[in-house]
């Protein structure tokens, strides 16, 4: 089990916890991006360049990523394939995409291509904030208590309480 990041427009802030959060539970974390990265030095941390191209990046992640693993992505085509892999899917804010409710995000985001097409503007997102950080922290967190058996060193720390059951969890 693994976390991949589709790291190209990907938070800073988001990566930085992502590091911490290998250290801290010893699961391996790889970025993959059109560009090089700066990664700190870990054995469980690894960044992949893809070639630029147009979803060169998601193509590598959607092909190696196996059930159960965790992907960080604002891309809802690579958070599909995420999920028909039997993987889970959080995008960098903290919200997860679920097999109930992806259908419905891949045909929003095609009648927003379709707007934008044709010259209407939709707007983009909102600016990244510090509440996105701390949903995103929390969502991760509780992932990780679910999913990853802490190394035996750290298991005398406090332990991760889990939260309620989530759709993601399977």
């Amino acid at each position: 089990m693994q976390i991949w990041v589709d790291a190209d427009a990907c938070p800073v802030v988001i990566k930085d916890m992502l590091f911490r959060a290998a250290r801290r539970v010893g699961i391996a974390v790889t970025l993959v991006a059109n560009q090089f990265l700066r990664v700190p030095p870990s054995p469980l941390i690894r960044a992949i360049q893809v070639p630029a191209g147009f979803d060169a990046a998601d193509d590598l992640i959607a092909e190696r990523v196996a059930a159960g693993d965790l992907v960080i992505t604002a891309d809802i085509p690579l958070a599909a394939a995420v999920l028909a892999k039997n993987a889970h899917a959080l995008d960098p804010r903290g919200n997860w995409y679920t097999r109930d409710t992806i259908e419905e995000r891949l045909r929003m985001r095609s009648m927003l291509d379709q707007l934008r097409s044709s010259g209407v503007d939709t707007g983009g997102p909102p600016a990244f904030s510090a509440r996105d950080s701390r949903t995103f922290a929390a969502e991760l967190d509780r992932w990780l208590a679910r999913h990853v058996k802490r190394p035996a060193a750290q298991q005398g720390n406090a332990p991760a309480v889990p939260g309620p059951h989530h759709p993601h969890d399977g």
